[in-house]
């Protein structure tokens, strides 16, 4: 059974998958473009940090940080790799925008990669109504970043 449940990004046993993130990360981007957010910046009371497992394994997890009282961005979504193909990011995006909108926000925005590596990224989010925007926050125009937005 998957469940998604808010919960610290600093407990013990999401460590691996951190690393694995932060690896994914890393993998083609050149460093001035990794916007990532290491899991002590995620344990801020702006950030909603959810945790997916199968029974007690953890197997993905994602978050929101709120830019504004209506805005937040989506930041560290990750699924293992091994898993994917099987819905769960879709089904992490689906939560977050869910919980997003019952904390009042009315748009959710990201920051994803152009490299080849994210195009299953990008493709997840322009199915899920997501749109190419220009840079928010404090992102800048950059050729490895991609920026997208919807209503929520």
């Amino acid at each position: 059974m998957i469940t998604i449940t808010r919960e610290s990004p600093l407990q013990p046993d999401l460590a691996d998958l951190h690393a694995r993130h932060h690896h994914a990360m890393h993998v083609d981007t050149p460093p001035e473009s990794i916007h990532m957010m290491p899991p002590e910046a995620l344990a801020i009371p702006e950030v909603a940090f959810f945790v997916m497992r199968e029974g007690t394994a953890v197997i993905g997890m994602g978050a929101y940080k709120r830019l504004t009282p209506e805005h937040a961005e989506i930041k560290s979504m990750h699924v293992l790799a091994e898993l994917r193909g099987r819905g769960l990011a879709r089904q992490m995006l689906d939560h977050l925008i869910t919980q997003a909108r019952s904390d009042g926000l009315t748009r959710i925005s990201l920051e994803t990669g152009t490299q080849p590596s994210f195009e299953p990224a990008r493709i997840l989010y322009l199915r899920a109504g997501f749109q190419e925007c220009p840079p928010f926050g404090s992102y800048r125009e950059d050729p490895n970043s991609v920026y997208l937005t919807r209503a929520i």
